[in-house]
């Protein structure tokens, strides 16, 4: 990932911000990490599965007015075949019903939901896009320096990820800079978070290329908790060789369910803790 500053830009309007964060390149040790307490292991239950479409390269994950939604990414073949697409997925027989559709041009990445508005990252392209959230009709875009990870929103501000331990609070509506949070745990900076979900004023993250999904303290930057699904991804991948990595967290605030899956999961887990 690259550091720095991210360029936004929108509508007619160009806005800069930038900020001096830390990334994989700022562990360099201190004392204070010692202060920091362990996260807390979180237990969990599985209390239902739900049919996942193999070919979605999942890279974004969210629940909005009682419906599932997913961003996928669309890698080159033989990774996937599939295309860049935002859906909503029926949890009762796992199809999906297409509201965006981005081809192969765009590598989708994280998305959310705010204000009537439907918000998506890309990967590398370095531009996202806004939408109406009813009627899914293309508002504008912007541009970002630096790679679209994952994307989540507490209801006041958008909140990116972009594979480092920065997490990023942008006004939805300017697209201007607020602030950084740097994430960090007992040993260090806590790199390679990605796919994101605002759960009950804390943060979840996927931990890129692990099992595990961290519990992170908005008002510290501390990772307070960590749940470790080594077990799904492991049974994911007996049943569905293919099978990438665990990235996707939707939290239903009505029902309060969350629901977790992966890139070419076979399988969507419905957990509770």
């Amino acid at each position: 990932m690259k550091k720095g500053f991210i360029l936004l830009l929108f509508a007619a309007g160009s806005l800069l911000w930038s900020c001096n964060g830390n990334d994989e390149s700022d562990e360099s040790g201190d004392d204070g990490y010692a202060a920091i307490p362990a996260p807390l292991n979180l237990s969990f239950q599985v209390i239902n599965q739900h049919t996942h479409d193999t070919t979605a390269f999942t890279e974004g994950f969210t629940f909005h007015e009682g419906k599932l939604y997913e961003s996928t990414g669309a890698p080159e073949p033989p990774a996937v075949t599939s295309d860049t697409w935002i859906a909503s997925i029926d949890l009762q027989t796992g199809k999906y019903d297409r509201k965006v559709d981005l081809g192969k041009a765009y590598f989708g990445e994280g998305i959310t939901f705010l204000n009537g508005k439907l918000y998506q990252l890309t990967y590398r392209t370095n531009v996202g896009f806004v939408y109406d959230a009813k009627t899914f009709r293309k508002l504008g875009q912007f541009s970002y320096r630096g790679e679209g990870w994952g994307l989540t929103t507490d209801g006041k501000s958008l909140i990116m990820s972009q594979g480092t331990s920065n997490l990023y609070y942008i006004n939805p509506d300017s697209l201007t800079f607020i602030k950084l949070l740097s994430i960090q745990n007992n040993n260090g900076f806590a790199n390679n978070l990605n796919e994101l979900e605002y759960i009950n004023g804390f943060i979840y993250a996927n931990e890129w290329l692990t099992s595990n999904i961290l519990k992170i303290d908005p008002a510290t930057g501390y990772v307070v908790g960590k749940l470790d699904l080594s077990k799904q991804v492991a049974e994911v991948k007996t049943k569905h060789p293919a099978a990438e990595e665990l990235n996707g967290i939707a939290y239903d605030s009505t029902s309060g369910k969350t629901f977790i899956t992966g890139k070419k999961w076979p399988v969507i887990y419905e957990i509770k803790w």
